[in-house]
């Protein structure tokens, strides 16, 4: 009997070791290294050739390549193909990650249902059976006469069987219940979702299927798996929002044929998700009476810019050390922007809680939402209302200076589409001709944002 070949992974990042140790030397992290079982040296290279979709090998020049664009498919959703950089590219292989309750199953039910009218379409489950499938898509009201079903885990035996019908796109479902045959340990381990996933996307690539795997998260929301995962797949994706919540979004992490950052919203209704053409309006749903603390800002989401209010609370603390807390922000940068106000602005909150909040739900990562995360807590601090027609945005840096933002034009365009009549922005970011129907106040410091205010 052979001796078995073990190897150890960390779940993380992916380096390998040859034993076992408390912290990996690649990404930091303890506890993060488990045991992989290497499979037969004939067994790991059989179909191995041809991995980027091609038979034979061969060096070409590079101006000699077709730059033929990709045809693209679309889903049928125009937020989907927008997160995706335009529709479905064949032989491509995406991940969809989100919490449990999300909707990641719902919505691409509704894809494949919609589609299989025009291609061959198969859906795997391997977590569902096909009645609850088959429940579910009674349940939506879909055209369930073209959708093909496949219950299986086996990822040779699924390949198999899908290359009897041909399909031009598939649904895996999930990703950490499938398992290879040559790989010892059980479903859901470093070494099974590792060889499942370069499988699934080898198979995709060679036979050009558009291929949808859908893949779980961990408590930190992160997904679950090792972090090749992401790397051999084309395009990653998290479907974001609460379980009892009204809506979803769509952000891409990785597209090698798209935008980065897009973002896609949806509603969840009874009749599964909806797509929502103007999430600025949904975003921007204010109460008739205009409350301290809150200030409507323009982001920029991939190709699109989107109006968002933060709202800001500061009130006196009872505590000793007073409270920071940010929902869909940067708790570290509240920290920094509050030492900027009171070194720049001469505004102390050295005893007050700080709460701060984007209304909707969305994530705001980008610093563009400095300064009017600054006058939302001024504003508040103060008890003083901000205008409803005003809108702000701009980086601010730790001298007190305000810089500019990328596509700020763009910005101000949408923000004047939606009806506001007035914008602080950074001064680089001020148009040289006159936008009609809004004021531009261009502001360099933070000082001259304070005093707009006044």
């Amino acid at each position: 009997m052979a001796k078995r070949k073990t190897a150890y992974v960390c779940s993380e990042c992916g380096a390998d070791y040859p034993r076992w140790q408390g912290q990996c030397s690649g990404c930091k992290e303890w506890n993060t290294i488990t045991e992989y079982v290497v499979s037969p040296a004939k067994a790991s290279r059989a179909g191995h050739s041809g991995y980027a979709g091609q038979t034979t090998a061969r060096i070409e020049k590079l101006n000699e390549i077709d730059l033929q664009a990709l045809p693209r498919v679309s889903s049928g959703f125009k937020e989907l193909d927008r997160v995706l950089g335009g529709g479905i590219v064949p032989g491509s292989a995406m991940l969809i990650g989100g919490s449990p309750g999300a909707g990641k199953s719902t919505l691409l039910l509704q894809v494949m249902c919609n589609m299989a009218a025009r291609f061959n379409a198969l859906y795997v489950t391997g977590e569902e059976s096909l009645q609850q499938v088959a429940m579910r898509a009674s349940r939506l009201n879909l055209p369930d006469d073209k959708l093909m079903m496949l219950a299986e885990t086996n990822v040779e035996t699924i390949c198999q069987l899908a290359l009897e019908q041909a399909p031009k796109i598939m649904v895996i479902d999930s990703i950490q219940v499938m398992h290879v045959a040559d790989v010892q340990s059980a479903p859901g381990s470093v070494s099974q979702v590792r060889e499942s996933a370069a499988y699934l996307t080898r198979f995709a690539k060679q036979h050009h299927i558009a291929m949808f795997i859908v893949g779980h998260v961990t408590k930190d929301g992160n997904l679950a798996g090792p972090k090749v995962l992401e790397h051999c797949i084309d395009c990653s994706m998290m479907l974001e929002g609460e379980s009892d919540g009204r809506f979803r979004t769509l952000r891409s992490h990785k597209n090698r044929f798209g935008a980065v950052n897009e973002l896609g919203v949806f509603g969840m209704t009874e009749r599964g998700l909806k797509e929502v053409n103007n999430p600025s309006a949904i975003f921007l749903s204010r109460g008739e009476d205009p409350a301290p603390g809150s200030s409507v800002m323009v982001i920029w989401e991939g190709t699109r810019p989107l109006l968002v209010e933060i709202q800001a609370l500061v009130d006196y603390s009872q505590m000793a050390n007073p409270r920071r807390i940010a929902v869909g922000l940067d708790q570290n940068r509240l920290a920094m922007l509050l030492a900027v106000l009171h070194r720049h602005g001469n505004v102390q909150m050295n005893d007050q809680d700080v709460f701060v909040n984007v209304v909707g739900g969305v994530k705001v990562s980008e610093t563009g939402a400095d300064l009017a995360l600054l006058l939302a807590m001024v504003s508040s601090f103060r008890n003083r209302i901000l205008p409803r027609e005003l809108i702000v945005f701009g980086e601010v840096g730790l001298a007190g200076e305000i810089r500019p933002v990328p596509n700020g034009t763009e910005r101000i365009a949408e923000a004047a589409k939606h009806g506001f009549k007035r914008a602080i922005v950074p001064k680089g970011n001020a148009p040289k001709a006159p936008l009609a129907g809004i004021e531009i106040v261009p502001v360099s410091q933070l000082s001259q944002a304070l005093d707009a205010l006044e």
